[in-house]
């Protein structure tokens, strides 16, 4: 069931997300060469708790840390190590959840360390786009189907492929809620977009094959053939006769 939200959960929830937009913004500041992933997860951590929220991914189904740090071929889901450390090329993910008295928001960049190529910065580029073009469909009376459609077909255009395993989805109280979201899929088809609600839309995209593993831990997953993987993500409200993306911090590109 997809849940309607009061203008008292819209705004917890924007609280929220302005808190994920400073996470991103301190985090742009501090990602270098030589840090670990470990060292990202605890910025995120203190970042939030210093601002009233509580990194909601912490324990989810014991997943033992605040962030997913996903480094290169890994998609989604890398675990925070001491011993995953960065260096100057690689694109990181940071995707985080901020829970503002009992309401969530959730986003994902992924950060540059030092100079990268024009391979990763194109799929940067590409993912970050397939975002965007999918906005265009959020509209009341338009259907989920339409946003997947668009993410699909602009991600394909420029040579690269979805994940099938892992989608988007509704958020409020909890962390995932209906609707699922895909990054594939047919226009016109699936539930109907409805005013007052939340949608976590995220192109998850694969340089290679749309093949994918999950590591022995339970929760790295990986681009089978190795190859770069790239992911980015807002938390966006639905309104009558508009959106409003509320994980983006103020002058962010």
């Amino acid at each position: 069931m997809i849940i309607t939200k009061s203008a008292r959960e819209i705004e917890l929830m924007k609280e929220a997300g302005r808190v994920v937009g400073l996470v991103f913004k301190t985090l742009e500041e501090k990602i270098h060469a030589g840090m670990t992933t470990l060292e990202i997860d605890e910025i995120v951590e203190k970042t939030m708790l210093e601002n009233g929220c509580k990194p909601e991914e912490k324990g989810y189904y014991g997943y033992p840390a605040s962030a997913c740090v996903s480094v290169n071929d890994t998609l989604i889901h890398g675990i925070p190590s001491s011993k995953i450390i960065l260096r100057e090329g690689d694109i990181v993910s940071v995707d985080i959840v901020a829970n503002y008295k009992g309401y969530n928001a959730d986003a994902c960049r992924t950060f540059k360390v030092g100079t990268i190529t024009e391979r990763a910065d194109r799929l940067m580029r590409v993912t970050k786009e397939a975002f965007f073009e999918a906005l265009k469909y959020v509209k009341v009376g338009n259907h989920i189907g339409d946003i997947s459609h668009a993410v699909q077909e602009y991600v394909e255009k420029h040579g690269y492929n979805v994940t099938r395993e892992f989608t988007g989805h509704g958020i409020g109280k909890s962390m995932h809620e209906d609707p699922s979201i895909p990054n594939y899929g047919k226009a016109g088809t699936g539930p109907e977009i409805k005013p007052y609600t939340a949608l976590c839309i995220e192109p998850m995209v694969l340089e290679g094959r749309k093949d994918t593993r999950i590591l022995g831990d339970g929760w790295t997953v990986k681009a089978k053939d190795g190859k770069l993987t790239c992911h980015y993500e807002n938390t966006v409200i639905v309104y009558e006769d508009h959106y409003e993306i509320i994980t983006m911090y103020e002058g962010e590109k």
